[in-house]
């Protein structure tokens, strides 16, 4: 029997589910922007839940501590870093709103500061960040102030030890300590945080956790858990914990996939499709032609077929975890359009004789050129097409690790990219 193909229309089609193409839906909708939105899985998951702007410039070895003031220092070193090519105050609304939706929608963030918050990693290490859950805000106060404070792990837990944060802290802060309890119900074996997340949207779990962290924190007022304080609602979560113990809590990141990556992956597939925006998530599309009147998606899930005729799409398909980029023997492709990609000459020039040399390695700079209005460029150096627009790390002079800008990125280049869209859709209406 032969399935049905669904059809949808839209002005606007986002391909890709990571930071930058959520960020772009959103800034679709505060502009009420009619959206679809499609992907892969995407990279959210993977991440700390913390929103990076700029953590490092690869020059210096000494990490930023005002953002802001950095990104002028990157312009004159890397005047084609994609974020050097934004207004600053175009990167602060992009914040903003991104910050301020997330918190509209249940998961509240610290707002965009001067200075970069100091924020813990699950090895107990240090890094600059601008944005970071609610959750998560006490952990740096108690750090900058060197509060008494206890870390908590869980047996059976992988991937978080208490005791190797207290021992890379304990220099910086001689007040932490280290303890270890039993999960409600989880007294054997291996335990996973996600597992945990949503055994504490249980309102019994959360009482009887209460009274091991109320034992195990003995004099101490303040106490870090790794991130597990619920899966939809970790705000009223923490909030009830800290009524039932009478402790400040709060969480810090495990390692990847995380809580706080899941927490944002399965809000915006719940909030996207309230908020009218045609939402096809795990999936991707095989297809993207273009003719006069816009751009045709193919793509298929459990039920058969896709189509979506857009006006518009931006590519936000990240790089070679999320599947954006392709990496062969003959050199680094775009997945989709086989869009030229910008990279080093030969594959010998990918990385450098040293694993932790200082410069870091060409190949994490590689990616696809765009113009002034976020059109990716094709083989003959101008606009691939006047209907496609680009954001994300997918945006080639750029190495976000080593610069601690992923989040930045995605969010900053989504902003202008879902503006010049506009820009072109409103042209064509007029």
């Amino acid at each position: 029997m032969r399935e049905e193909t669904r059809k949808f229309d839209t002005e606007l089609a986002v391909i890709g589910s990571g930071i930058a193409g959520c960020a772009a839906s959103i800034f679709a909708l505060n502009r009420q922007i009619d959206c679809a939105q499609v992907g892969n899985t995407g990279a959210v998951a993977y991440t700390t839940g913390y929103l990076d702007l700029l953590g490092a410039i690869e020059e210096s070895s000494a990490a930023v501590a005002k953002p802001w003031e950095g990104l002028a220092q990157l312009k004159n070193l890397h005047p084609d870093h994609p974020l050097s090519r934004i207004p600053v105050t175009d990167i602060r609304k992009g914040f903003d709103q991104f910050a301020t939706f997330l918190g509209e929608c249940g998961i509240t963030y610290t707002a965009p500061r001067e200075s970069n918050i100091t924020a813990l990693t699950p090895a107990g290490t240090l890094k600059k960040t601008l944005c970071v859950p609610a959750t998560m805000a006490a952990g740096p106060e108690a750090f900058a102030d060197k509060t008494p404070c206890v870390i908590i792990d869980f047996k059976g837990l992988k991937g978080f030890s208490a005791r190797e944060v207290v021992a890379n802290l304990q220099d910086q802060w001689p007040t932490l300590l280290a303890a270890r309890i039993i999960f409600p119900d989880m007294d054997k074996g291996e335990i996973y945080p996600e597992v945990m997340a949503r055994a504490l949207e249980v309102p019994a779990t959360r009482t009887r956790l209460a009274e091991l962290l109320r034992e195990a924190a003995g004099e101490v007022k303040v106490i870090g858990l790794p991130a597990v304080l619920g899966m939809h609602r970790p705000d009223h979560v923490r909030a009830e914990l800290e009524q039932l113990t009478g402790l400040t809590i709060f969480e810090i990141p495990t390692m990847p996939p995380s809580v706080p990556g899941i927490r944002l992956r399965e809000m915006f597939e719940q909030v996207f499709p309230e908020k009218g925006i045609t939402l096809i998530p795990q999936q991707k599309v095989t297809a993207l032609s273009f003719d006069t009147d816009g751009a045709l998606l193919c793509l298929s899930d459990n039920y058969g077929p896709i189509t979506i005729q857009a006006k518009a799409v931006i590519l936000a398909t990240g790089r070679f975890l999320s599947g954006g980029l392709e990496a062969h023997i003959t050199g680094i492709s775009e997945s989709l359009l086989d869009l030229p990609v910008s990279q080093p000459p030969s594959r010998t020039d990918w990385y450098r004789d040293g694993y932790t040399d200082r410069r870091g390695h060409p190949i994490h700079k590689a990616g696809i050129d765009i113009d002034t209005s976020y059109r990716p460029l094709g083989k003959n150096g101008k606009p691939y097409n006047e209907h496609l627009f680009a954001a994300g790390i997918i945006l080639a002079h750029q190495d976000w690790i080593r610069g601690r800008s992923g989040a930045g990125i995605a969010i900053a280049t989504a902003y202008k990219a879902v503006e010049a869209a506009e820009k072109f859709l409103l042209a064509q209406h007029a």
